[in-house]
């Protein structure tokens, strides 16, 4: 049984804001966290066969989805809510909005509550590099960044401090989303290009990162404008309907991916038939399966986001805030003075005694 019960505060759950994830931030600093979230990602997809996995369930609308993502070990299970709503920026929301818990498999109890909007970007961002550094080619200093939006810093960055890339070339159909980028990386130390087209963007790439929203089967990129040895990093396509590549770039490459009964449904992978062959990522991080083959070859990471990688972020949050000292405590389920009686939460409060006259 848990010995969680030992600590006075056990039947409490530490809940940690988005302040509070900026402040890691701050005091632990981009670089590292990055590294470290990444890290923790890299040390739980080799320990693939320890988790109980399903892909996410959702909840599909016109105007956006609505996910759950659930993921256990044998000694933790965790879940994220998030949200994909393209059009939310026009009334002042975020397309990508996430809260997620983490909880004792032996006793249920959830241990801690966190925002994981701002952290979804930052193991987004930290899952990227992982796979890069498993497939793009060594000593790759060059990327292009195709929408430059919420999440485009964090995938520049990670790109920077934990592959090495020196300069981006940017575009989005969006000319204010790319001065915006430009603004919040003026001081990062990277060589940044705005562009007028995907293709000036492509031109001499070692890696292209795709990471748009609209949820429509785009293909931003084609197959004209691959180059041999490029790393394709497609982020944007992680709903049914929602693509970023053409289906024959990935025909001309090596796809790898995260779970495969997932991404078959949301991917780019979702455009070609069920037979077409994909590794998933897991094996080559394990070395199971080869990754890139040559330096002439393309890959492509499909990624759509999966579960194991919020598991990931939300033991990195629990162990940092716990040395940091961040959070509040939440009375998220009730105390009792007797477990078995629930219904004495609504007796009532004995009166105060009245004041003398």
């Amino acid at each position: 049984m848990s010995q969680i019960f030992n600590n006075p505060t056990a039947n409490q759950t530490l809940f940690l804001s988005v302040r509070d994830v900026a402040h890691i931030v701050a005091q632990v600093g981009m670089p590292q966290v990055l590294a470290r979230m990444a890290g923790c990602i890299q040390a739980d997809y080799l320990r693939w066969g320890d988790f109980d996995k399903v892909a996410r369930v959702a909840a599909h609308s016109p105007e956006g989805v609505i996910e759950l993502m659930p993921i256990a070990d044998a000694h933790t299970y965790t879940f994220k809510y998030v949200n994909g709503h393209p059009k939310n920026t026009r009334v002042g929301l975020p397309t990508v909005m996430a809260f997620g818990v983490l909880a004792d498999v032996d006793t249920g109890a959830p241990l801690l509550l966190s925002e994981l909007t701002l952290t979804t970007a930052l193991r987004t961002a930290a899952m990227s590099a992982v796979a890069a550094r498993a497939l793009a080619r060594p000593g790759s200093t060059t990327m292009a960044l195709i929408g430059n939006g919420a999440q485009a810093e964090f995938q520049a960055l990670a790109f920077q401090h934990l592959l090495g890339i020196q300069e981006i070339s940017l575009f989005d159909t969006d000319p204010a989303a790319t001065r915006k980028l430009l603004h919040n990386l003026r001081a990062s130390g990277l060589r940044l290009v705005a562009c007028d087209s995907i293709a000036q963007a492509v031109r001499g790439a070692d890696i292209v990162t795709t990471v748009t929203a609209d949820k429509t089967n785009a293909t931003i990129l084609t197959p004209d404008l691959l180059e041999p040895g490029m790393h394709i990093n497609g982020v944007g396509g992680d709903c049914p309907g929602k693509t970023e590549l053409h289906p024959d770039v990935l025909r001309q490459s090596a796809v790898f991916v995260q779970y495969e009964p997932q991404t078959r449904v949301e991917g780019d992978l979702q455009n070609l038939p069920a037979d077409f062959a994909v590794t998933e990522l897991w094996q080559v991080l394990a070395g199971h399966a080869p990754g890139r083959t040559s330096a002439g070859q393309i890959t492509v990471f499909d990624s759509v986001g999966f579960a194991l990688e919020d598991f990931s972020a939300l033991r990195y949050l629990r162990d940092t805030a716990a040395e940091l000292g961040l959070g509040q405590r939440l009375s998220l389920v009730p105390t009792l003075n007797d477990p078995k009686d629930l219904f004495e939460l609504l007796r009532p409060v004995a009166a105060p005694l009245a004041l003398a006259a």
